[in-house]
């Protein structure tokens, strides 16, 4: 029942979505253009070629963020874990400010993006293997990724130092604060390829996650393969998060705050938990767009709202909740 009314929750704020904006579409405006298709008028060609998309895109980089936070956090066992814990959030970063300084397109900077947030969990994952604490892989990954995430930071630093003040410094600053502005059909494409499938094993692996969230001991006493689990969730939730950071750029607190928000609400079994988190995560990223372009004159930067969302919200969830958070 929870989820159903999650859902209903998400279609009024997708609703909503399609009317606020700076062109007001009315709701008979949407029904106008599902009854005529081929209709040609300027809030016709709002709602194609930039609403829509606008909304479709919130909805899977919401979705991906906020289920590969949930499966980090029953996987490392921790409810500060966010979806940027090995780093991938940090090497899209330097990928697309690489990108953006040799001048490279959207679509090259989205790719670029991708495949450095991807080697940079890569070479987490490769030093996490060589590091031995105590025989405890889920440490070692936490600290590696930590380091990792702070040498693409310094070298995010070093490419803004080096930047056209006029032109290349501006475009890299604002897409490492994160909008949803540049979300057009080739990102759509690129988003429904790899968001539905991390977010389709991730589904699958939720008895797993449940396991796993007790510790690594009980869940090979359980006779979970937990090297080949942890590494296949690894591998989705690295997918989600590079594939949103991508298109999006670097939005926080997504991630780290909404699956406490749907722990509270189903409770810390995955076979919900997921669910709950696409639902949930969809609908706090619309809703921040949807502030995000309607607030001020200019459009403010997601990556901004949702920090000065994000942090007093996750606070007051640690005060609220008293009992453990598993």
């Amino acid at each position: 029942m929870k989820l159903v009314l999650l859902a209903l929750f998400l279609v009024a704020v997708i609703l909503a979505s399609i009317v606020l904006g700076r062109y007001s579409i009315s709701l008979d405006a949407w029904r106008h253009f599902l009854l005529h298709p081929g209709n040609s008028d300027v809030a016709a060609q709002v709602l194609l070629r930039v609403r829509l998309p606008r909304i479709l895109g919130g909805l899977l980089i919401g979705a991906g963020l906020s289920v590969s936070g949930g499966a980090y956090q029953g996987l490392f066992r921790n409810p500060l874990i966010s979806p940027d814990i090995l780093g991938a959030s940090a090497g899209a970063g330097i990928g697309a400010a690489i990108a953006i300084l040799l001048g490279c397109g959207a679509p090259a900077i989205q790719a670029i993006s991708f495949l450095g947030g991807l080697a940079a969990v890569g070479a987490t994952c490769f030093v996490a293997g060589r590091v031995r604490l105590g025989n405890d892989p889920v440490l070692a990954m936490v600290l590696s990724g930590v380091m990792m995430a702070s040498i693409c930071e310094a070298l995010i630093s070093l490419t803004k130092t080096v930047a056209d003040p006029e032109d290349k410094l501006p475009a890299i600053t604002f897409w490492l604060m994160g909008s949803l502005s540049s979300i057009n059909a080739t990102s759509l494409v690129w988003l429904l390829i790899l968001i539905p499938l991390g977010i389709v094993v991730l589904m699958v692996m939720r008895w797993k996650l449940n396991v796993l969230s007790m510790g690594e001991e009980e869940a090979a006493s359980l006779g979970v393969d937990t090297r080949k689990a942890r590494w296949l969730i690894v591998l989705s939730a690295t997918m989600l998060t590079t594939a949103a950071v991508s298109v999006s750029g670097m939005i926080g607190w997504v991630g780290l705050v909404i699956p406490h928000l749907a722990r509270m609400i189903v409770g810390p079994n995955y076979k919900v938990l997921l669910p709950a988190s696409i639902l949930l995560g969809g609908s706090y990223m619309l809703l921040v767009d949807d502030l995000s372009r309607s607030a001020m004159a200019s459009e403010i930067p997601l990556g901004i709202l949702t920090h000065l969302i994000g942090a007093p919200f996750f606070l007051y969830l640690l005060i609220r909740t008293r009992q453990g958070w598993a």
